[in-house]
């Protein structure tokens, strides 16, 4: 309808399929433990659950046909959604800005950045605005 904001997801049903994925990994393993291990254990539950995914995912950033520098997606699922791991208790800036330059790089639509926390897991959606 016209003048109505419409408040569509990207990639509704694999974004929850990922964020199921990331409370169960935190319900598993708990609070406190470093970003290599939450890492790995996503990993072994997006290969049981068969998802499509890549890891350590390296992307280049060129220049006038040069590269000038390169990026490593924690993960690329189904080809369509970037999604970086990290712990902490709060949503950094840097962060941020760093899954805003994945999006930008890669001309995706989508990042899932996501917190593992004292106290669960925080998820933030990034969507590029190109």
């Amino acid at each position: 309808m016209e003048g109505e904001a419409v408040n569509e997801f990207i990639y509704p049903e694999l974004s929850y399929q990922i964020i199921g994925i990331l409370y169960s990994v935190y319900n598993e393993l708990g609070p406190e433990y470093r970003e290599i291990f939450y890492e790995r254990a996503v990993e072994k539950s997006f290969r049981m659950s068969k998802l499509f995914y890549k890891r350590q995912l390296p992307y280049t950033v060129t220049f006038r046909g040069q590269i000038v520098g390169k990026h490593y997606f924690d993960f690329l699922v189904d080809n369509k959604i970037i999604l970086e791991l990290k712990v902490g208790d709060h949503f950094s800036r840097r962060n941020i800005h760093q899954a805003n330059e994945y999006l930008k790089a890669s001309k995706l639509k989508l990042a899932l950045l996501a917190n593992f926390t004292s106290k669960g897991v925080k998820i933030k959606r990034i969507v590029n605005i190109i």
